[in-house]
């Protein structure tokens, strides 16, 4: 018996560790959850009175499911930003922060916000007409919301902070607060309009009485360039990147940066008539409401083509007044007499230096990015170029070979791709200048963009001289030019700019060649982003 003992008292001693170690698991176990692992009170911690005052005077905003607005349009005005994109380093103090959640616009039908039952007796194309009321008045509510939210969440604290002085907020913000009293009227008529079912009968009238006073958008529209430009340039400032950024990381903005916040009037102006075109559509022909809508369209793209003018011009007189001229034989009447910017953008020569170029009504600038005084201006590279004396080519992939630099000698072929020419002679003065655009499409835009300058030019000479026959009608000395040709750029632009549209989502993408009709260019002017 006894040479059984040790065997015992073995097994028991392995079935006492185990249990011992399980037990021991189990305490640690417990002890690391009601462990206590605040920080040594000695230990230096930075203080986040920043973002405290941040989060205090940003107020809440009402998280109602409104439908997501309608996809704010890329290409605001027609330009982009010539500035870098932000690059911002990862801050201590949102590393280990929880992901906030990001609020989104859920879409609303009529027909799932009012009785079912009513919407089962009407007919489908009653239905959709309702379906498309709805969504002028929904898309009122959500304009409402966004414009109230800049002013709250963006422009308040930026002032009560001093992260911008309160004329740079002003330029920026322009007169965004005088519209939402306006687009509060017209919700406040289509809400009275609705019968208690739901359904609304007539809109049209009430479109007639109130789009007029969307006039007012002109100043708003026309500082947008002015605006954009000085957003860009603040960006550069630390204290104001790190508030935008910290604005865009919360659920308020729905990842929506300042600027799409800001650029959402426009949008909203440029998609009135197709909304208005969408319930016409819908509305029977013996209903009383359809003379009115038509009414209602025409007032709508009457103001839209005036803006159009107008912030074209502002943007082409904001341009030139950044022009640097070094010497005073590159200054050109043709320069100061136009009205119209084209196109305008960045591209490279042969020897790899980013250039802005400038496509005025009647002259080519080619300039480049500088700063002077604390702003972005465009200093003459070379002397303008006359669009009738320009010399067009387009040069096949491959044809140019990059120089300037040892790099240039051994550089694959995505650096000789996307190239054309321009050039011009005229007696003892003579430029040719490679251009690189950053991809085809940019540099086909280019392309058509200045073939139809020259043919728009070339139609304005053969007016004016069955008007004057005797003497030259285009003078590069004096820069006179007949008027008839800016009737005929102002179509060009219409014509070309639906290459130009994009958009952030598909959804309204079979109403973009409409919009551009109305919305071309904002002032019959392009910017064509090429950024390599």
């Amino acid at each position: 018996m006894r040479p059984e003992r040790p065997m015992v008292w073995c097994c028991f001693f392995v079935r006492a560790q185990r249990k011992r170690k399980q037990s021991t698991q189990d305490e640690d176990a417990v002890s690391l959850c009601s462990l206590d692992i605040s920080e040594p009170s000695n230990k230096r911690v930075k203080p986040l009175s920043r973002v405290t005052s941040l989060a205090n005077l940003i107020p809440p905003v009402k998280a109602t499911p409104l439908k997501r607005f309608s996809q704010t349009l890329q290409r605001s005005i027609s330009f982009r930003s010539e500035s870098r994109p932000d690059i911002l380093a990862p801050r201590p103090w949102s590393r280990n922060a929880a992901p906030s959640s990001t609020k989104r616009r859920d879409s609303k039908l009529w027909s799932e916000t009012f009785d079912v039952c009513v919407n089962q007796m009407l007919p489908s194309k009653e239905i959709k007409r309702q379906e498309a009321i709805f969504e002028l008045s929904q898309g009122e509510e959500d304009l409402i919301e966004d414009l109230k939210l800049a002013k709250k969440a963006y422009h308040d604290p930026m002032l009560k902070l001093s992260i911008m002085t309160e004329q740079e907020l002003n330029q920026i913000f322009g007169t965004l607060d005088s519209l939402i009293p306006l687009h509060e009227e017209l919700l406040s008529q289509l809400r009275d309009a609705r019968k208690p079912d739901g359904s609304t009968e007539h809109v049209g009238p009430i479109l007639v009485g109130w789009l007029p006073c969307l006039s007012s958008y002109d100043s708003y529209c026309s500082n947008q360039v002015a605006a954009k430009a000085l957003l860009d340039h603040k960006k550069q400032d630390h204290r104001v990147q790190d508030f935008l950024q910290r604005c865009l990381e919360s659920p308020f903005s729905r990842k929506l940066d300042l600027w799409n916040f800001l650029d959402i009037p426009r949008s909203r102006l440029v998609k009135y008539p197709l909304l208005l075109r969408e319930i016409l559509r819908h509305t029977p022909n013996d209903n009383p409401d359809q003379q009115h809508l038509e009414e209602a369209i025409n007032i709508i793209q009457g103001i839209v083509a005036e803006i159009n003018t107008k912030t074209g011009e502002s943007e082409c007189r904001y341009y030139k007044e950044r022009l640097l001229y070094l010497e005073e034989g590159q200054k050109d009447s043709l320069i100061d007499n136009s009205r119209v910017l084209c196109c305008h953008g960045e591209l490279k020569n042969n020897r790899g230096v980013k250039l802005h170029v400038f496509l005025f009504q009647e002259v080519l600038v080619i300039t480049r990015a500088v700063t002077h005084n604390e702003q972005l201006c465009y200093q003459l590279y070379r002397q303008p170029i006359p669009v009738k004396d320009l010399l067009l080519e387009d040069l096949q992939d491959g044809e140019v070979r990059l120089g300037g630099s040892l790099r240039g000698a051994f550089s694959n072929n995505e650096r000789i791709k996307n190239f054309f020419r321009v050039s011009f002679k005229n007696g003892s003065q003579s430029q040719t200048h490679s251009l690189q655009a950053n991809d085809t499409f940019n540099k086909q835009q280019w392309l058509n963009c200045i073939r139809q300058a020259k043919e728009t030019v070339v139609c304005a000479a053969g007016q004016a001289g069955v008007l004057d026959s005797e003497g030259p009608v285009l003078n590069p000395a004096t820069g006179s030019r007949e008027p008839q040709g800016e009737t005929k750029l102002e179509q060009m632009d219409q014509s070309d700019s639906e290459s130009d549209c994009s958009m952030d989502t598909s959804e309204v993408s079979l109403d973009c060649e409409r919009m551009e009709q109305t919305d071309s260019s904002c002032g019959n002017s392009r910017y064509i982003e090429s950024n390599v």
